[in-house]
């Protein structure tokens, strides 16, 4: 890996990213449309002369193309990751996720470009009904258009893999949480509480049970499965991986650990249901022993990563105004 192309560069994911392959020495490309990324979380990352920031869509190819010139490995994290109000807008789940990664596919391709790695999620095992979930699980009724449209992103992927010899590693997370958060329930819930310590309304009945990574666990788990395949071979092009914590915990715990740091005992106000809106999973939980054998395990547990996702969101207040 010499140069790297990172789409979704100002996002929290990608930007945690970039300033860990500027730390490993590789050159980085970054690239954003700025819809949700901060340039903020780019502040260190602009000052390395091993990085350029290239403000650009990936529905416009020619630009991709241009862009991705000279890099040998794309990283593509750019995506809609608006799951709660998907149904509002049908249409951005599958211009964001699904063609988009059609045209970054196609620009790897047209830069003979041979590795590709995506964030894909949990979500597109839908409600499954073997839990935890192995990769290999059968694929239910899809129950959100997000996770519909990564779905149709990881079959384009593996195709193109097959087709044109790319090496491909697809990553399904839970949902990760850390510095730079800045959509979830903790950025949520910190929200209200910072505006009213009396009181919190949350969605669905609170039962529901999630799991949560850290976002530096995630960044050790991609890169080091990349190292990994630098010699292993495999039948496929492409190496699909979960990545989570071998614990989950139901959203009235988070709430519980969440307030208890702030040292406030708010009344609890639930909306009622299993689900907090359509396309809300009431147990996710995915079987993570695939990845676990390579020698990779989470260095933090779920209640260590929310603490360090509310400590950042208190130090950060700004964030809550640039999201508005």
């Amino acid at each position: 890996m010499k140069q790297a192309f990172v789409t979704g560069a100002a996002g929290f994911i990608g930007s945690n990213l970039v300033d860990r392959l500027l730390s490993m020495g590789i050159k980085v490309v970054g690239w954003d449309n700025f819809s949700t990324g901060q340039e903020q979380f780019l502040a260190s990352a602009k000052k390395n002369p091993l990085f350029s920031l290239k403000f650009g869509d990936n529905l416009d190819l020619p630009s991709l193309i241009t862009g991705m010139a000279g890099c040998d490995i794309v990283f593509h994290l750019a995506a809609n990751a608006d799951v709660r109000f998907g149904i509002h807008h049908p249409r951005k789940d599958l211009e964001q996720n699904t063609i988009a990664t059609f045209q970054v596919l196609e620009a790897a391709r047209l830069n003979e470009i041979k590795k590709i790695v995506f964030s894909s999620t949990g979500s597109v095992y839908g409600e499954s009904e073997i839990i935890p979930t192995p990769e290999n699980a059968p694929f239910p009724l899809q129950t959100s258009l997000y996770g519909a449209s990564k779905v149709a992103g990881e079959a384009l992927i593996q195709a193109f893999g097959e087709g044109f010899g790319m090496q491909a590693y697809i990553f399904r997370f839970v949902s990760i949480v850390g510095e730079r958060y800045t959509h979830g329930h903790i950025f949520d819930f910190y929200k209200q509480l910072s505006t009213n310590p009396e009181q919190l309304t949350i969605l669905g009945d609170g039962t529901q049970k999630k799991s949560y990574l850290y976002i530096h666990d995630c960044i050790d788990a991609i890169l080091h499965t990349i190292e990994l395949f630098k010699t292993k071979s495999a039948t496929h092009h492409t190496q699909i991986y979960n990545l989570g914590t071998p614990e989950f915990i139901q959203v009235n715990d988070s709430v519980n650990i969440i307030c208890k740091a702030l040292a406030i005992n708010p009344k609890l106000i639930h909306t009622g249901g299993k689900r907090g809106w359509v396309g809300d999973n009431p147990f996710i939980f995915l079987d993570t022993k695939k990845i676990n054998l390579t020698g990779w395990k989470p260095k933090l547990t779920i209640e260590q990563g929310i603490i360090k996702t509310l400590d950042w969101l208190k130090a950060n207040p700004w964030v809550y105004e640039s999201r508005n």
